[in-house]
C-alpha cells in the first residue's frame, strides 16, 4: 500500500529549489568577487569556534567521453585525454593560491569527486590529483571520500585502484535499466555490467555504494520502470538517489536531442514514483529525505535517525555544518557566510587563474535574514522539526512573530497531514518529508516575491 496518495503527488507537482543552499545558487551575484572569498578564507583561518570544523572539499572534474542527452551538469565532451593533464595543472594553481590565504595543513572529513566523469581521468591522474590534495590538506582517516562513476569507464583493477587512493564510498550513475530507455538518453550499459561493479566495490571493501536513477526519461513507463526497480533491489545498493528529470531545452542543450514526445506525461511520473516509494520501502529501505533512500544500517539513515543529518551541495551528508571549497570549473565554495562559484568555462577560469585570481565571478555575502532562513530550512529537511525556542536562542528572535505570514502559510500543510504545529514548533510527518521541499519553499523569502519559478525543476 503507498504511504503516499496520487492526488497528493500530483498536487504538489510544482517548481522549486532542491536547497543545497539557502539563498539557492540563482541568487548569485556578480558584485562578489575574489577579494570577498579571500576575507571569508582569511577568517577562517585566523578563526575559532564553527570555523575550526573540518572542510569539506569538491573537486570539478568536467570531462567525458560521450553525451549523455538528458544531463544538465557543466560537461566537456571529449576523447582527447590529454586534456586532463592541463586541466590538473590548473587545479594545482588554484590550490595554491587558496592555500596562500587559507594555511597548508587544515583538516579535511569530507571529499567528493563529481563532473563530468571523474574516472575520465587516468589512474596515473588520479593518483596525481589525491597527492596534490594530500599536500595540501589533512585528510581525516575516518573521512568519507566519495567519487562519481560511469559504469562504463570502470573495472575491477580501475576499483581496486580507487580503494588504495583512499575512497571509500562509490556512486554509480545508473539512471535506467531499460535498453530503450537507455538508447532513447544516449546512455547504454548493461546490467550485468552494474551488478558486477557492485559486488567487486564491495569485496574490495567500499564501506556504501549509491546508485543514481532518474525517472520521467523518453521511452520510460511505470510497467518498464517497475522493472528497473526490482533490478535496482536485487543490487541492494547502501543508497539510492531517485531523481525526476526535468527537460528544459532551452536551457541545456543537449536535452534538445531529447523527443518530447517520447516523455511519460505528468500522470505516469507519478506512478513511477509512487511505485518507487513502495518498492524501496517494502525492500527496508528508509527514506532520507529529498529523493534519497538508504538501507537501515547505512550512515545516511543512522544519522537521519539520531538526528545528525547535514546537508551540503552535494546533497545529504553525515557531517557537521562545515566549510565547503570547491575547485575546477563551475565548483561551489561555502566559507562562512559567504557562498561563491568559479568561472563556469575552461578559457575564463585558466584566464583568471594565469592572473593570480582566484576564479571566482559571482557568489553571495549572506545577510542576517538569510542565516536565519538558512537554519529553518536545513533544519526541517535535515531533522524535519523546528523548536521555536531553539531558532529564538541562536538568533534572538521571537519566532511567531518573525515567521507569522509562512506560518499561516503552513496550516494548508497541516490540514494536508504534511506537518504537525503545536505552537512551539513544526514536525515533518512521516508523508511530510516526501513533501519537504514543498515544506521549505513556504520559509524562501527570495521565492514568495519571483513570480518566476520555471527556472527550478519539478518537484516531482
Amino acid at each position: 500500500m503507498n504511504i503516499v496518495s496520487p492526488e497528493l503527488l500530483r498536487r504538489f507537482d510544482v517548481p522549486g529549489p532542491r536547497y543545497t543552499s539557502y539563498p539557492t545558487v540563482d541568487r548569485f551575484v556578480e558584485a562578489f568577487t575574489q577579494a570577498d572569498l579571500v576575507q571569508a578564507l582569511v577568517q577562517r583561518r585566523h578563526g575559532g569556534g564553527a570555523m575550526a570544523l573540518p572542510l569539506s572539499l569538491y573537486v570539478h572534474l568536467p570531462f567525458c567521453e560521450s553525451l549523455c542527452y538528458f544531463c544538465a551538469c557543466n560537461k566537456i565532451i571529449t576523447k582527447h585525454h590529454g586534456r586532463a593533464e592541463l586541466y590538473l595543472r590548473e587545479l594545482s594553481h588554484e590550490l595554491d593560491i587558496h592555500l596562500t590565504h587559507l594555511g597548508v595543513g587544515q583538516l579535511v572529513s569530507q571529499l567528493h569527486l563529481g563532473g563530468g566523469t571523474p574516472t575520465f581521468l587516468s589512474d596515473l591522474e588520479l593518483h596525481e590529483l589525491m597527492a596534490m590534495l594530500r599536500r595540501s590538506f589533512t585528510l581525516s582517516p575516518v573521512g568519507e571520500y566519495s567519487i562519481e562513476v560511469d559504469p562504463r569507464t570502470v573495472n575491477a583493477a580501475r576499483l581496486a585502484c580507487l580503494v588504495g587512493l583512499g575512497f571509500n564510498r562509490l556512486s554509480l550513475g545508473v539512471q535506467d535499466f531499460d535498453p530503450e530507455v537507455q538508447k532513447a538518453i544516449h546512455r547504454v550499459q548493461s546490467s550485468e555490467q552494474v551488478f558486477s561493479l557492485v559486488e567487486v566495490a564491495h569485496q574490495l571493501g567500499f564501506e556504501s555504494v549509491n546508485i543514481d536513477l532518474i525517472y520521467g526519461l523518453p521511452q520510460q513507463t511505470p510497467e518498464s520502470f517497475e522493472r528497473t526497480l526490482h533490478e535496482v533491489v536485487r543490487l541492494a545498493p547502501e543508497r539510492i538517489a531517485l531523481y525526476a528529470y526535468a527537460h528544459l531545452p532551452e536551457r541545456f542543450k543537449p536535452q534538445r536531442r531529447i523527443v518530447s514526445s517520447e516523455l511519460p506525461g505528468s500522470v505516469a511520473k507519478i506512478e513511477m514514483l509512487s511505485q518507487a516509494i513502495s518498492i524501496f520501502m517494502a525492500a527496508g529501505y528508509v527514506y532520507v529525505g529529498m529523493d534519497h533512500f538508504a538501507l537501515p544500517n547505512d550512515a545516511l539513515a543512522v544519522a537521519k535517525r539520531q538526528g545528525r543529518l547535514h546537508r551540503n551541495f552535494q546533497g545529504y551528508s553525515t557531517y557537521a555544518d562545515s566549510d565547503l571549497i570547491g575547485l575546477g570549473v563551475s565548483a561551489i565554495s561555502r566559507i562562512g557566510a559567504t557562498y561563491s562559484q568559479n568561472a563556469k568555462t575552461l578559457d575564463e577560469y585558466g584566464d583568471l587563474l594565469h592572473q593570480g585570481c582566484l576564479p571566482v565571478v559571482r557568489g553571495l555575502a549572506l545577510t542576517r535574514d538569510d542565516l536565519v532562513r538558512r537554519a529553518v530550512i536545513t533544519t526541517l529537511m535535515c531533522q524535519g522539526r523546528v523548536v521555536f525556542e531553539s531558532i529564538e536562542l541562536a538568533w534572538l528572535l521571537d519566532f511567531k512573530s518573525y515567521f507569522s505570514m509562512e506560518l499561516r502559510a503552513l496550516e494548508v500543510c497541516a490540514v494536508d497531514g504534511l506537518v504537525q504545529l503545536d505552537g512551539s514548533s513544526i514536525f515533518v510527518t512521516e508523508q511530510g518529508w516526501f513533501f519537504v521541499r514543498a515544506i521549505a519553499m513556504v520559509f524562501d523569502r527570495y521565492l514568495q516575491a519571483d513570480q518566476n519559478r520555471s527556472k527550478f525543476s519539478r518537484i516531482i
